[in-house]
This record gives structure tokens, sequence and C-alpha cells, in this order.
């Protein structure tokens, strides 16, 4: 099979010929027909996550159809147009059992513990428990593009930040995952306060429902408390920053909620947290990585009546050729929207 390939951590990757994979008992193997670049894929490529070993194909952000089944598994055929989550559970754990499968404890990560999706095929495991089927209207690049991004930004909105009507809610970054967030909450009948530090990314947030534009070079603790009259209900710390975090938490009026959805990886792992205010004002911080595979049934139903439009979110169409410059380019935050791969 084609794919994108690395042997070392930040060298150059490169389009290889590598064996076609085969299912494992539990598994399937996918023919990719789209896939998602994410910079959590740049933050492998960079060493950033020990899961990660060498020599690896990345991606994580994937829609395909079935191309084979291991002898196990029970609920699919071949010809399935799915999607997966990006944390696979096991099944069987203590977590998977109790409804937490994207903190499994024995988790599957294609793209990070295993090859990924920048090839024309790739290996999953557990399919009986994490295939996504995906509705016939659907196209394999909007699939793609909910990725990690979108159904972690699902998660951390309605999930972990229980999201209500009225309720101010602050984004900080305006990325791939910040602006999903944004879409999210403004079609929960939030106000959203948009924080970024482009002006070109806001504008996009404000076309995606933001109804406050906050430049992120300024005081945006402040700024955001101005903009809502006291602070906000629920802010998400989109980005991964030591300073988006900080601000995320300090902009919170009294019994607000944080949600870390952001990434806290190398220098930001161990960031300087607000504690006197999350005791006086009692808030709440809670951290939201991904989302399970049953969850993504309300959010299929929020698209396909329109409520949610994730395939605004997609920039590019790129080809597997343009993937390793776009992955290696990916730290420079430049351009609107996912870059995503639909010709092999």
């Amino acid at each position: 099979m084609k794919a994108v390939y690395f042997e070392a951590y930040q060298q150059m990757p490169v389009i290889a010929t590598l064996p076609d994979p085969m299912p494992s008992n539990s598994g399937i193997v996918l023919k990719v027909e789209a896939t998602g670049l994410c910079r959590s894929d740049w933050h492998a490529w960079m060493g950033h996550d020990p899961d990660t070993k060498l020599p690896h194909v990345p991606g994580h952000e994937m829609a395909g159809v079935i191309a084979a089944l291991g002898r196990d598994v029970k609920n699919w055929k071949i010809g399935d147009r799915v999607t997966v989550p990006f944390v696979a559970g096991c099944g069987h754990c203590l977590e998977c059992h109790t409804g937490h499968q994207h903190i499994c404890d024995n988790q599957f990560q294609p793209g990070f513990s295993a090859w990924g999706s920048f090839a024309e095929y790739v290996a999953l495991e557990y399919a009986d428990a994490n295939l996504v089927r995906l509705p016939d209207s659907m196209k394999f690049e909007t699939a793609a593009g909910l990725g990690c991004r979108f159904v972690t930004s699902f998660r951390a909105v309605i999930d972990q930040g229980r999201c209500k009507p009225g309720e101010w809610v602050a984004v900080h970054g305006c990325g791939g995952v910040g602006l999903s967030a944004i879409m999210i909450a403004a079609a929960t009948g939030a106000r959203v306060v948009a924080v970024d530090l482009t002006d070109e990314k806001l504008a996009f947030a404000k076309k995606l429902g933001a109804e406050v534009l906050i430049k992120g070079t300024g005081d945006v603790v402040q700024a955001v408390r101005d903009a809502t009259g006291g602070g906000a209900n629920l802010s998400i710390d989109a980005l991964g920053h030591q300073v988006t975090c900080f601000n995320s938490i300090s902009c919170l009026r009294k019994r607000g909620r944080h949600i870390q959805v952001g990434l806290m990886l190398e220098e930001h792992a161990h960031a300087k947290v607000p504690m006197d205010i999350v005791i006086s004002r009692e808030l709440e911080i809670r951290g939201s990585h991904g989302m399970q595979a049953f969850r993504y049934g309300d959010m299929m139903a929020m698209i396909e009546k329109g409520v949610l439009s994730p395939e605004k979110l997609i920039g590019n169409l790129i080809s597997l050729d343009d993937a390793p410059a776009a992955l290696a380019n990916m730290d420079s935050f430049s351009g609107l929207g996912i870059n995503v791969v639909n010709r092999f």
C-alpha cells in the first residue's frame, strides 16, 4: 500500500510502499477514503507522544469502507461505510464496561499506538466495540473531518461542559477543536465568546456562531469578564497552552466550569492553575479526551437535521502526496479549517 512514513522523529516524512495490513481476529482493515490532518499527528511526528513507536505511519481521523474482517467480528461486513474514534476501547476492562471506552485501560489508538490512516489501508482493532456506521448521506470527507476534533469538542461542550441555552461560553483558541466547539455551543443556544490571536480565525469563528470576538494579545480575562457581565459560565481551552489554560479558568464567573480539551504536552504539561479562585468561586475543572463510539448517535442526528454542519470546517482537500509537507507545517497554525486527504 501507499502510505506516509517516517523512521525518525522530526525527519521529513516520505511516501512509501508498505505491506498491506491484515486484520486481527477482532479487527478489520479499512480502505481509507478520506483522512484528516490534526496537530496531534504533528505531536506524534515530533516525538511528543510516548505511545508512538518508530517506524511509523501517522493519521487518526479517518473514514472509509471495510475491506477485510477478522474471524471474530460479528456486527460488520465487507463494504460497510464506517469511521472510528481515535481511542478504541478493548470492550473488556472496567472503564469499557462502565461506558468510558475513550479512557480504556487497554486502548488502541490508530496513528499513535499503531500505524494510522495516512495510507490506502489501515488495520483497526476491537471492531465490534468501536466502529461507527456512517449515514448514507454523509460524505467521507465530512466524516473524516469529524475526526478527533469535532467529536472531542462535542463531548467537551455537551457531555463534560453541560452547555445550556443562554449561557456564556468562552472558547480559547480557534483551531479545529475551538471552531468545532464554537459551532456546537452556538447550536445549543449558548452565547459564545471566541478568543484567538488572528483576525482571520476570529472572523471565521463569527461565521460559525461566535457573538463576541476577543484578540488574544491583550488582557483576555478582563475582556471576557467585561463582555459577559461577570465571566463565562463555561470556558474551554481548545489550544492546550499554559496561557490559554490559565485564562480559561480565570475568566469564569462563580461556579463556572473549565474544560481542558487542548492537549497539554511538553512544557505545557504542568500548567499554572489559579487555585485561589477555583476555591473562592467554587469553580469546576474537567478534562475531556475524545468520545465513545456509542455517543456518536446524538451528534450524527444533529448533523442529519442540519443543526450542525461540520463540513463548514473543511479547509483544503489534498492528496496523500501533499500530506508529508502539510504534516510538517502543522505547527505554523496557518490557514483556516481542516486539511483532509481524499486522493490516494
